[in-house]
């Protein structure tokens, strides 16, 4: 063989171990790192958004996932692939990433979704406790609802703290919680002040004061009516208003009056028995009502009949219009408080024996019946 064949077979030889010496290189890494990695990535993401609680079954799916194709890239990371065969683990690997990515997505889709669900039911509850509150305040009746303001309003404490902490749904379940609550307090307001909204109770205290009225203009005298709901006394001369003064009651004072030591002030048509001015009362001035009449003791006794009163319980008396004492508490247990400007007032135009006429309302639109109608529109939006 001449010398340049000898040349040209060597230098073929050397191509041809170059070209497979290429191939082998190119085939020693079975899976990109960065493939692996990125997966790591959304696994650590998918834990932190706490997926397994928002998602379980398409969480635990991705889990299974990993964990067999986490084996798979670690049985096979000395494995030897020409270029041109397919790489199955690669296509699964990646299939699993776009799968990822996508729950990834849903996981932040359902938590702003959650988000917006614990802002709303929360704002919801926070604006009704504040109306109810306000309203309860308004018209002096929160002894009536016990405990149940400061329970509900830890729960909403809660529920915003929960809230703030990403905890959306256990946020969701308190503000419900609370929601509940605010409806018990609706019910028990409107079970104990209901007869405020109840137009023929109105009618029958109305006709009561319209008598009171009457007698005033046929005795051309002075007489007294006042109204619970409104917390208003109205004196009237010969059947025409005189003198009208915002007056105050008891925690308990709108409440119906049943037995001593009730806080109520009772509903009926009395006279001022005695006068007591400076020396003879506590208070700046005060007019004695005749409380108990007949009535009072009759409603009294059928009450303890029918069980709605213990036969321990006692009849209640003296209940008083009266101003105020510097030193004494001003809570007047079921009697009527003026300020002592207008007690004085009106004690120098009454006498013993002028009609004082206490009635729940006098008219359908009162401050109470309105409070009620405004908490149950409330409850309906809830």
């Amino acid at each position: 063989m001449s010398r340049p064949n000898q040349i040209c077979r060597l230098l073929a030889s050397f191509s041809l171990i170059g070209l497979l010496s290429m191939s082998m290189g190119g085939c020693v890494e079975t899976v990109p790192d960065e493939l692996v990695e990125a997966i790591e990535s959304i696994d650590r993401d998918l834990v932190t958004l706490r997926a397994s609680d928002i998602t379980p079954e398409a969480y635990s799916k991705f889990s299974r996932q990993w964990i067999g194709l986490r084996g798979r890239v670690q049985s096979e990371e000395n494995i030897v692939r020409w270029p041109w065969e397919d790489n199955e683990l690669e296509t699964d690997l990646e299939a699993l990433q776009a799968e990822g990515t996508q729950l990834v997505a849903d996981v932040n889709s359902r938590i702003q979704a959650q988000r917006t669900s614990a802002e709303t039911k929360l704002a919801k509850i926070e604006q009704r406790l504040r109306l109810l509150n306000t309203r309860v305040g308004d018209i002096g009746s929160r002894v009536v609802l016990g405990e149940h303001p400061v329970e509900t309003e830890v729960l909403v404490k809660q529920a915003r703290l929960l809230l703030e902490q990403g905890h959306f749904e256990h946020s969701i379940q308190t503000s419900e919680r609370a929601g509940k609550i605010i409806l018990t307090q609706t019910a028990l307001l409107t079970n104990e002040l209901g007869r405020y909204a109840d137009d023929d109770l109105i009618a029958a205290w109305r006709e009561s004061a319209q008598r009171t009225i009457d007698w005033s203009r046929a005795h051309r005298a002075q007489a007294i009516v006042i109204s619970k709901a409104d917390r208003v006394l109205t004196l009237y001369k010969n059947g025409r208003k005189a003198l009208t003064y915002p007056i105050r009651l008891g925690s308990r004072g709108i409440r119906a009056k049943q037995h001593y030591g009730d806080g109520a002030t009772p509903e009926g048509e009395y006279r001022v028995q005695r006068k007591r001015g400076p020396g003879q009362t506590p208070y700046f001035r005060a007019l004695i009502l005749d409380y108990p009449n007949a009535d009072d003791r009759r409603r009294f006794e059928e009450a303890q009949k029918a069980g709605l009163i213990p036969k321990s319980q006692h009849m209640p008396g003296l209940i008083q219009l009266h101003g105020i004492a510097q030193g004494i508490t001003d809570q007047p247990y079921g009697s009527i408080v003026l300020d002592n400007p207008q007690i004085a007032q009106l004690f120098d135009q009454v006498s013993v024996g002028t009609p004082v006429n206490i009635v729940g309302a006098l008219e359908s639109q009162n401050s109470i019946s309105l409070v009620l109608a405004d908490l149950g529109d409330q409850e309906e939006e809830t």
